[in-house]
């Protein structure tokens, strides 16, 4: 088992930043791949980033290219989302998953979940 603990949501207006962290424990040699995942109101939840276990390779959903970035710090086992330039839209349930599979952006690919964290931008 791994388990994911999430934090650094909140309130912020547009325009604003928010960083938010994930931290892995348990059984983390058996992931390769971390991710996070977004639910707006109302939405289902769509994939936002990921990065390997490594750190070497990231990904990102369009809608957050040049304003979010994920890391990963290795002797924490935690990574990272810097969210800037937050618009309302960016406004959801954030989630950090953990799974086995390179370069994954389906739920399916992921078998560890964080409990989520709500970040709320404002106009």
């Amino acid at each position: 088992q791994v388990q994911l603990v999430e934090s650094g949501g909140g309130l912020v207006q547009a325009g604003g930043s928010l960083r938010l962290s994930c931290a892995a424990s348990g059984r983390t040699f058996s992931v390769y791949n971390m991710g996070w995942f977004r639910q707006p109101p109302g939405k289902e939840r769509e994939f936002v980033a990921a990065i390997t276990w490594s750190g070497d390779n990231k990904h990102y959903t369009v809608s957050v290219k040049g304003r979010f970035t994920v890391s990963k710090d290795n002797a924490k086992n935690t990574i990272y989302l810097q969210m800037n330039s937050l618009k309302p839209e960016d406004t959801a349930v954030y989630y950090c998953a953990a799974g086995s599979n390179p370069f994954e952006t389906t739920e399916g690919g992921y078998a560890y979940w964080g409990q989520g964290t709500q970040v709320t931008v404002s106009s």
